[in-house]
């Protein structure tokens, strides 16, 4: 989420007032702002996706409720220490959080553990440990409609009796010290990105914020006029109609059997009526195709921690299996490869297959990938139900996205076009008129050389490195990550490196190249390539003969709050993962919309991002996702391009040779090793066409007014990737609600005010 307080005073449009308050009380607004801690409750990508969703959510008036676990420490923070990440403890609760509020009273069981017990009137779940779940509830505000959601977090706490009721009264210190294993459950984050580690605590973690929320939920439905009661029980067959619940990966999936089991052994529906509830209810979105980062539960592990669950899931199989050996009789290989069970050394549950059957709903995150998804990882599934399968293209707030982190370039777009595309992102289109004028021209590059001059000067008192402003900003910022190949980004400097220093003379377009984010903690290959960063800057910084024309920056602990102020200040937009792995990406959308060029590769959503701006106003390069499969079935032989390429060889023979590790020259033999023999991301097969590409940048970035043309063509082409957009489709396509552009009267006027805009209808 980052940090909330300027985010607040922007959507209640309270900024100027408290800038001016605080100011008369002789403090500093910015200072202040820089105190609050970021809230990194999330990895990556999906995890400030799901922040942005809740501000359109807010914005749009859909009565929509963000739910997830409160970390006690959220994703770490990143130290450099001699060129190595250490991650430190994030203690973001250390001096409170003014903006959560507690609300015991809405306090929930959570069950573990325990068996199963079947009678006449079905399963029993007993012998359970319970753990309770105390809701911290966060105000999501829409930007200027008077609308305030929720975000609800679940802390884990023990139950007072917590290994008191058993019969070991002997021991009652460790009883109450024990109090901690049950409160362990909201402790961390676990912090992988696009890696799946089938760890216990982390599917306790994942089954306790499912289970909490439906509860909450139910009761809710319940306590609404649409839970009618017939004196016995509760109907719930308007259930779907009131309630949509999103699948924000696999990582809630549990919720399927979860709502399964209240349906069918608490609520004593029958099967096939709780079932099509539930499908009803759900839809999944999918956010990656990386087979390392599928969910693949163990099923021992499973019928240890809900065996009650497990039996639900064989059952939801079997049924599953039952109808495809109906549809294509004798088709063995088909029933394998549709299970949600898959059988091997260890029996697993594949959770996206438990999705997708479990969902009316499924979807991509860009064009690319949905078709990726249709047609290679669940084609199987989509030649079955192709009508289940959608495409929702991600976005990005504008509010913090533009007006908070670029004022300057935010003001300058509201006096050409009026301030109403911060609601309608698509009104930048009328940014296309002023292309060609000269004044807007130079008033573009003003702001973003403002923006440059302020970064230049936080990095050169965090960095104590001297920073040429009007160097080319290159920033690569995102989760460290072999699939988005910050090593042929590294590969590059050190081509630019030697070219410098092989012809001195030569005219050089300067360049402050910005790397930055976290490796997962257990990722060696992640923490190796960071090592090389910053071993590679420590050569190509101090060498004279290089001087200003290269600077290499490690940015430190990459966050949201770190975003906001990189972001603005660059030229130059990195986005380059191997074809047809980037789900989406956002960071493509943040630059694009904060004046930034972007080299790329035709993957995740720079697809579209090069269709709305056009190709031309892209730097595009490298291998489509076609070329990607053909050269698999080729083979990829990274030697051959070794042999081919003199300045790629010369680069990686630096490496090899211990060039940029001098008193370890064996340092990086795992990268070279790995770059060689099992590159799965093929990174010397782009390696040439990257480097003739960044040769088209310097020589563009060289004439400014035709630099600056180009962006404001980028700038005027974003609108679609706002997450307003995104979610009105998701409100559409999916969960059924009309989006409402009712402006809630203020509290202190009379409730009929506001009503003179009409509602396109009311959210459930």
């Amino acid at each position: 989420m980052g940090r909330t307080l300027q985010n607040t005073m922007i959507n209640l449009g309270l900024q100027n007032a408290c800038d001016e308050a605080v100011y008369q009380l002789g403090l500093d607004m910015e200072e202040l702002e820089e105190i609050e801690e970021d809230a990194g409750l999330g990895n990556g990508g999906l995890g400030r996706l799901a922040a942005c969703f809740l501000d359109s959510m807010a914005t749009l008036g859909l009565a929509a409720y963000g739910y997830g676990i409160r970390y006690e420490y959220g994703i770490f923070n990143q130290k450099i220490r001699d060129g190595w990440q250490v991650e430190e403890a994030d203690d973001w609760l250390r001096h409170g959080n003014p903006w959560e509020k507690a609300r015991p009273e809405y306090m929930l069981p959570v069950h573990f553990y325990g068996r199963v017990e079947h009678s006449a009137s079905g399963a029993k779940w007993i012998d359970t440990q319970v753990v309770l779940a105390l809701p911290y509830d966060t105000p999501v505000p829409g930007y200027m409609n008077n609308t305030v959601n929720t975000m609800r977090l679940w802390s884990a706490r023990a139950p007072n009796d917590f290994n008191l009721r058993d019969f070991n009264v002997g021991d009652y210190i460790q009883a109450v010290l024990d109090r901690n294993l049950a409160e362990n459950i909201s402790r961390v984050l676990y912090p992988n990105d696009n890696f799946f580690e089938g760890k216990e605590l982390r599917l306790k973690q994942e089954y306790f914020v499912v289970a909490a929320t439906l509860q909450d939920i139910i009761r809710r439905f319940k306590a609404s006029k649409f839970g009618s009661t017939d004196s016995v029980r509760t109907v719930f067959d308007s259930f779907p109609d009131q309630v949509a619940i999103q699948l924000n990966d696999t990582h809630p999936a549990m919720a399927i059997p979860e709502l399964m089991r209240i349906f069918v052994d608490i609520e004593k529906l029958p099967w096939d009526k709780a079932w099509d509830i539930t499908k009803r209810t759900f839809a999944y979105t999918n956010h990656t195709v990386l087979p390392e980062a599928l969910e693949r539960w163990p099923v021992d592990l499973v019928e240890k921690l809900l065996p009650r669950h497990l039996q639900i899931i064989y059952e939801i199989n079997q049924r599953h299996l039952d109808h495809i050996a109906s549809l294509f009789p004798n088709d063995v290989d088909r029933l394998r490869r549709m299970s949600l069970i898959e059988e091997g050394d260890t029996k697993r549950i594949n959770m996206a297959h438990l999705c997708i059957v479990g969902s009316h709903a499924v979807n991509g995150v860009a064009k690319i990938h949905s078709e990726i998804v249709k047609t290679q990882v669940f084609e199987d599934f989509a030649a079955l139900e192709p009508e289940k399968f959608q495409n929702k293209t991600n976005g990005i707030t504008p509010r913090r996205w533009l007006l908070l982190c670029n004022p300057g370039l935010a003001e300058l777009i509201a006096e050409k076009i009026g301030e109403d595309y911060v609601r309608d992102l698509s009104q930048l289109t009328k940014l296309h008129e002023f292309v060609d004028d000269d004044l807007f021209i130079r008033e573009v590059a003003k702001v973003k050389q403002e923006n440059k001059v302020k970064f230049a000067l936080y990095l050169e008192k965090e960095y104590k490195v001297k920073i040429n402003p009007s160097s080319m900003f290159d920033v690569h910022v995102k989760r460290i990550h072999e699939y988005k190949r910050q090593l042929m980004n590294c590969l590059h400097i050190i081509t630019m490196y030697n070219r410098i220093r092989r012809d001195p003379a030569k005219l050089f377009v300067p360049r402050t190249v910005i790397i930055g984010g976290k490796a997962a903690p257990g990722y060696h290959m992640a923490k190796m390539i960071i090592k090389l960063i910053n071993a590679v800057a420590q050569v190509v910084n101090n060498d004279p003969m290089v001087g200003s024309k290269l600077k290499v920056i490690f940015l430190e602990n990459y966050r949201v709050s770190l975003a906001e102020k990189v972001i603005p200040a660059t030229d130059l937009s990195e986005q380059i993962s191997t074809a047809g792995t980037e789900a989406s990406g956002t960071g493509n959308m943040k630059f694009m919309l904060n004046g930034a060029l972007t080299i790329g590769t035709m993957d995740g959503a720079n697809v579209e991002m090069a269709e709305e701006a056009g190709e031309e106003n892209l730097f595009i390069f490298g291998m489509r996702v076609e070329d990607v499969t053909e050269l698999d079935r080729k083979g990829y032989n990274a030697q051959l391009y070794y042999e081919r390429l003199p300045e790629l060889k010369q680069a990686v023979d630096q490496i090899k040779s211990g060039f940029f590790s001098p008193k370890d020259p064996n340092l990086f033999n795992d990268v070279v090793n790995m770059l060689f023999h099992h590159d799965r991301f093929k990174v010397f097969a782009d390696y040439e066409v990257y480097v003739k590409c960044q040769e088209k940048v310097s020589e563009l970035y060289l004439n400014s007014k035709a630099w600056t043309k180009m962006v404001i063509r980028n700038i005027a082409a974003a609108g679609k990737f706002s997450s307003d957009r995104t979610i009105k489709e998701y409100a559409r396509d999916i969960w059924h609600v009309e989006p409402s552009d009712l402006k809630i009267p203020p509290p202190n006027e009379p409730r009929d005010a506001g009503q003179d805009k009409t509602p396109n209808g009311t959210a459930a």
